[in-house]
């Protein structure tokens, strides 16, 4: 079957992206509001690279998750592959193409920047490659906490300041929190037919009921972390911009309780809804950390 780029694209889950280019815009902007010397044009390039990374790993696991059954015809979410859109050699080969074109861009990165983003390059491509097993270990929120705010983090301020900063952490917090939550809703959502496919997740050791209130709790941390740290004067006042996304993680934490009168259905699309989430979070962040300069 002839695939168009708009295909190709979608096959990347793009709207996945915000869990990844979120964490490396708000640290190019702490450090800016920090006073630090950012190379701008460094942290564009560390944004297109950990995208190119996502997007392989996106692919990557969508390739997994329909060899092991995990994707089904009778399952929400990718249907690239049980829909036949695409064959599994068509995505194997596309999660590669990308994930070559991300370890050559982020050599790149190692030739002009140092050593110290090596290392990081290499825990986050591993756990991106490790993805799928680990997930079906329910060790998957783990992997996506470290892969989309820690690592990416901590990369970043060594590539537009030259110094690992490990004071950034504060704000991987309510940015990890958000992009774990993404998971929580397709794993509380999908007990049923992960179950069926033999694999773990957090939702099935705690179960739906348990598992909706966790994801309630990952909607309410980012707000209070933020609060918390602005009281202790770890980041400017003007992070609080946060707030006027409350009524999004509101609105959130509402749908994933519906399954008990709307069923499963009523979840369906609560990934996507999370993914908008943070980037309504984010982009507040990314905000409130510019208007300090300003005050």
């Amino acid at each position: 079957m002839k695939h168009t780029l708009k295909d190709w694209i979608i096959a990347t889950r793009p709207w996945s992206f915000p869990a990844s280019s979120m964490p490396v815009i708000v640290t190019l902007f702490w450090l800016w509001a920090k006073g630090y010397e950012v190379n701008w044009l460094l942290g564009l390039w560390a944004l297109v690279t950990i995208i190119l990374v996502h997007a392989a790993g996106n692919v990557w696991s969508d390739y997994f998750d329909y060899k092991k059954g995990v994707d089904a015809p009778d399952t929400y979410g990718v249907k690239i592959l049980t829909s036949g859109q695409f064959t599994p050699s068509e995505v194997m080969k596309l999660s590669v193409g990308i994930q070559i074109a991300a370890i050559l861009s982020g050599i790149g990165m190692v030739l002009a920047t140092g050593l110290p983003l090596l290392w990081i390059g290499i825990a986050g491509i591993a756990l991106s490659l490790l993805y799928p097993p680990l997930k079906y270990m329910a060790l998957g929120d783990l992997v996506i906490a470290l892969c989309y705010s820690v690592l990416p983090m901590l990369g970043v301020t060594f590539i537009a300041s030259g110094a690992i900063i490990p004071a950034v952490l504060w704000l991987a917090v309510p940015v990890g929190c958000i992009t774990v939550a993404i998971l929580q809703a397709n794993d509380v959502r999908d007990i049923e037919t992960d179950d069926r496919a033999g694999i773990n997740t957090i939702a099935m050791v705690t179960g739906r009921k348990i598992g909706a209130w966790l994801y309630c709790a990952e909607m309410a941390i980012p707000y209070l972390w933020t609060i918390g740290i602005v009281i202790a004067g770890l980041v400017p006042w003007t992070c609080l911009t946060v707030l006027l996304s409350a009524p999004l993680a509101y609105g959130n934490a509402r749908t994933v309780l519906s399954y008990k009168t709307g069923g499963i259905a009523a979840i369906g699309s609560l990934d996507e809804m999370t993914a908008k989430l943070q980037l309504a979070f984010s982009f507040l962040l990314v905000a409130g950390l510019a208007l300090s300069l300003l005050f």
